[in-house]
């Protein structure tokens, strides 16, 4: 069963507000957990949120920078 896009963002934002910075460690452990137990399909849905996390954690650059 396909996961929309706002569910990974909402997924990922309430791993933001229940573990602040540590979000990310939280969801690779959880990736690592769903590997392990060869669950190919979560595995790849948890990527998915390891991502949006990322990026809602990414520092908004000063005007003028690029972030790439």
């Amino acid at each position: 069963m396909p996961v929309s896009d706002p569910d990974i963002w909402r997924a990922a934002k309430l791993l933001i507000d229940r573990h602040g910075d540590e979000a990310p460690v939280h969801a690779a452990m959880r990736c690592d957990d769903l590997m392990a137990a060869g669950d190919t399909e979560g595995w790849a849905v948890w990527r998915h949120i390891c991502n949006a996390i990322d990026e809602l954690l990414r520092p908004i650059p000063h005007q003028g920078e690029s972030r790439h």
